[in-house]
């Protein structure tokens, strides 16, 4: 058994030399197999024998042999390879869609692949366009506001495409989201119900969270709220931006009664420096994030939150994209999946 190991290495060796992988063939020779029936045992299995599958997997084990899905794909079109973009891995706010994405489509066969577009267009255009020449079965997105050329590559590629974590009456192809301008009225209206007179955001500065803020200081202005001071950080936002933010803002109007954040990171910023300078929550000061991570809940005081199912968000848009690799109609394409305001002890 030592000599058949170190006979497989030295023939890998020998092919890495000379820039070749191991081939199926290389697997059905060890096998004493033909290259066809070594095809049929990791293919459909089901069709031959116990005892040729034993062979053919024992020597894909031996030899290190991983099938060249690409090239298995050529005839039926399929890759079972679905790509994501994010805009980032650290934005703790995307974790629950990726896991979701992740678990349903490993459940049925699929593997996912993960990329990070930053919150610059040019970023996103380069990795659509590597992503597009795989040829995966689906792409998933965040957010809609692609190039043209991002969304022409798209249209172009035939690829079934779901856009997330956001809404559009003119989508790509599917989405699953929700609207971040109604999230942006529907805190305005909470905390103007809760007798706040006196708000501000503290907002990193990617597109969607401009067209909240937006939407927050138009509805606080129409309940009567005069003037909604916005203070923009970077992308993806931190702690340390909530701190800098809350100091910021108070050096120009100390008066102020609320603050609504665009992340749960962002409110803890808030609320520790809120904490530091002696100001009491939500006595003096309301603090309102987006998120609702699981340290929201654990905070003390317990932080008030937009709670967004990623879940449903990733489990969704997972089997759109399932559907359509399968030639089947997604009967409903488009998909709110809708927001709550969930209230603790910050407001």
């Amino acid at each position: 058994m030592a000599d058949d190991k170190d006979a497989d290495s030295a023939a890998g060796k020998r092919r890495r030399r000379k820039g070749l992988g191991l081939t199926l063939r290389d697997v059905a020779r060890l096998a004493n197999v033909a290259p066809i029936t070594a095809s049929r045992a990791l293919n459909t299995p089901d069709a031959v024998s116990d005892e040729i599958l034993q062979r053919v997997k024992d020597a894909v084990e031996r030899t290190g042999y991983v099938p060249n899905l690409l090239a298995g794909g050529l005839a039926s079109r399929r890759s079972r390879l679905v790509a994501a973009v994010v805009p980032t891995i650290t934005g703790s706010v995307f974790l629950e869609t990726v896991q979701a994405l992740t678990e349903t489509l490993a459940a049925n066969g699929y593997q996912m692949m993960l990329g990070q577009s930053g919150y610059h267009g040019s970023r996103e255009d380069a990795l659509l366009e590597t992503i597009i020449g795989r040829r995966p079965d689906g792409v998933i997105l965040t957010g809609i506001m692609h190039s043209t050329l991002a969304r022409r590559r798209l249209v172009a590629s035939g690829i079934p495409v779901v856009e997330t974590w956001d809404l559009t009456p003119t989508p790509v192809d599917m989405l699953v989201g929700f609207s971040h301008e109604k999230v942006g009225s529907a805190v305005a209206q909470f905390l103007h119900a809760r007798g706040r007179r006196k708000m501000a955001c503290i907002s990193a500065n990617d597109e969607r969270a401009i067209r909240r803020n937006n939407a927050f200081a138009n509805a606080a202005q129409a309940l009567g709220v005069e003037v909604v001071p916005t203070h923009m950080v970077p992308a993806p936002s931190s702690v340390a931006s909530g701190r800098e933010g809350l100091r910021a803002l108070l050096a120009k109007d100390p008066s102020l009664d609320a603050i609504f954040c665009s992340s749960d990171m962002v409110a803890l910023g808030v609320l520790t420096e809120a904490q530091a300078q002696g100001i009491r929550v939500p006595e003096q000061l309301a603090i309102i994030g987006l998120g609702d991570l699981a340290m929201s809940r654990e905070l003390h005081p317990a932080l008030t939150s937009v709670r967004v199912d990623g879940t449903l968000i990733g489990h969704t848009a997972a089997q759109y994209i399932m559907q359509r690799a399968e030639g089947e109609v997604v009967a409903e394409p488009v998909c709110d999946v809708g927001f709550t305001i969930v209230e603790r002890a910050t407001t």
